[in-house]
């Protein structure tokens, strides 16, 4: 059986989302479009997403995410014309079509100024973002250190604790920002037992297949 890459997005679930560049082009040119993929992305989906780690790379990304409450995002919406539209329908639906909606925004948006950048045109983005359901405690853990391991494993860089574009390194810093720290660092136990996850963890490749983007992958 056909493994489903696009379930509906659920209000307080956990999510592994990632997507490549179309025909596994690059998607980051300069060192500041990938603050500018920050941006773009808190812009468009932190209204409706907690964003607990990510990783960017030259031709994909990964996020884990997870979906806030359907009040949040009802208020979000409420604060956006353009979404009127998606207020009709069941509850489910709603959710997991706006925050489609926003991806595929953001998307146009970003790529609208890379294509402007690199003097291209056509899509940037493969059409359809992957997206898993994290069903499972060891399932999240082993997310969080599959995305942060993704640069070494790609062979980009020899050691993924240094690489500057993942969440790897912001979760040990004390600043208030978006991304869900606090709750990563006490999912391990604290920073101690985050260290030491991921230094356990540095060569485990085994469960790749699991995460990883597929090339079968079609809506």
């Amino acid at each position: 059986m056909k493994e489903n890459f696009y379930p509906a997005l659920l209000e307080n679930e956990f999510y592994h989302i990632y997507n490549r560049g179309n025909n596994r082009d690059i998607i980051f040119f300069k060192h500041e479009n990938y603050a500018y993929f920050l941006r773009k992305y808190d812009e468009y989906l932190s209204p409706f997403l907690e964003t607990y780690c990510y990783c960017l790379l030259p031709n994909h990304f990964h996020l884990l995410v997870r979906v806030k409450s359907s009040e949040d995002v009802v208020t979000a919406v409420e604060r956006i014309p353009s979404l009127s539209r998606f207020r009709q329908g069941g509850m489910e639906s709603l959710v997991s079509s706006i925050i489609s909606e926003q991806f595929r925004r953001f998307f146009i948006s970003y790529s609208q100024s890379i294509n402007k950048q690199q003097s291209r045109v056509g899509s940037l983005f493969q059409k359809n973002f992957k997206r898993k359901h994290i069903d499972s405690e060891s399932y999240f853990t082993s997310v969080v250190h599959y995305i942060h391991a993704n640069p070494q494993s790609h062979g980009i860089c020899e050691d993924y604790k240094l690489y500057p574009h993942s969440s790897y390194g912001r979760i040990l810093i004390d600043k208030p920002t978006k991304l869900m720290k606090n709750e990563i660092l006490e999912w391990f136990g604290g920073k101690e037992g985050y260290l030491k996850f991921h230094e356990a963890n540095l060569n485990d490749v085994k469960e790749r297949s699991m995460y990883e983007i597929e090339d079968s992958a079609t809506s």
